[in-house]
This record gives C-alpha cells, structure tokens and sequence, in this order.
C-alpha cells in the first residue's frame, strides 16, 4: 500500500462513517511518519482502522469499503474496521500519534500508531509476521530497540515479560 492509497481509505471511511478522525493502527501505520516506508513493510492491502470518537462505526466501513467490498475490488485494497480492543497498546499511545491531514483525505485526519507503539503491538500481538514486520523496521532504522524498551513502563507486567521475550 501507498501513502495515497492509505490517504483514500482515510477519506472514503470518513465520509462513511461521517467521522473526521480515524485510528489507525495496523501495519499501515507506518505510512504516517514515513511515507515512503520500506516495500516489505507496505504489502499489505488492508487498512486497519476506527473512528476515533465512534469506535462502533469502524462495522459500517467495514461492511462498506472492507474486504470483497466494490471498493476493494475496484482499487485493491480495503478498510478492515476494528475495534481498540483489537491492539494491545502502551498506556499512552493516543499522545504520540502521527497525523495525517491533507487535502488527500479529504478533511479526516488519520491517527497513526507512532513506530515505537506499532512495534510493541506487533510484539505482542506475537504472530511470525508482526515479529518479521519489527525486526524489518529495526534493521531500516525506523525505530530503536531503546525506543521500544522506554514504553515498557506503560505495560502491564505480564505484558512487559512478553515484550522482553519477543523483542529482537
């Protein structure tokens, strides 16, 4: 996935939803604080996203613009609406979003996980992919082990033994 393409998820689930502030903290994330993110971190076609203030719309996109949708089918690629529930995320997470807001997005402003918040999801989240996926944004330099590590005081302790355990 491209920044614009991210940016058209951003402005078709807004008008969806009529929400004009979308979560999102899937892989695509990472598209928020680098827009020409590393191809092995963008080959996903699916958006994970919900609306910020109306979290129980985040079915609408889905049934709307999510996956097999017209939509999907037409460009490519999909919104996939969740819940915040689905992430496991530091404490804090919501102060150090990424924003994006231009006139690509049509008025919605994406809040993407910062990388160091992706990466501690992905961890323990724990799945092969999401562990590749970090080990890929350690090595392009995206993120720092140290940067990870500092968000562990946000974790609950069951949570930080995961971290340690899964971290590269």
């Amino acid at each position: 996935m491209t920044r614009a393409q991210l940016e058209h998820v951003l402005r078709a689930a807004g008008a969806i939803a009529q929400e004009d502030k979308l979560v999102i903290i899937g892989s695509q994330a990472i598209l928020g604080a680098y827009p020409e993110a590393p191809p092995a971190l963008t080959v996903s076609l699916e958006v994970d996203l919900y609306p910020l203030n109306s979290p129980n719309k985040a079915d609408l996109i889905d049934g709307s613009i999510g996956e097999r949708s017209p939509f999907h089918e037409t460009f490519g690629y999909y919104a996939h609406g969740i819940g915040p529930e689905t992430a496991l995320l530091p404490y804090r997470w919501l102060s150090r979003v990424v924003e994006i807001n231009n006139a690509n997005t049509g008025g919605v402003t994406g809040l993407c996980l910062h990388p160091a918040d992706l990466a501690v999801s992905k961890l323990l989240a724990g799945r092969t992919k999401d562990l590749e996926f970090v080990k890929t944004m350690l090595s392009a330099g995206l993120v720092q082990k140290e940067q990870i590590e500092s968000l562990q005081t946000e974790l609950t302790e069951a949570q930080r033994r995961l971290l340690q355990s899964r971290l590269p």
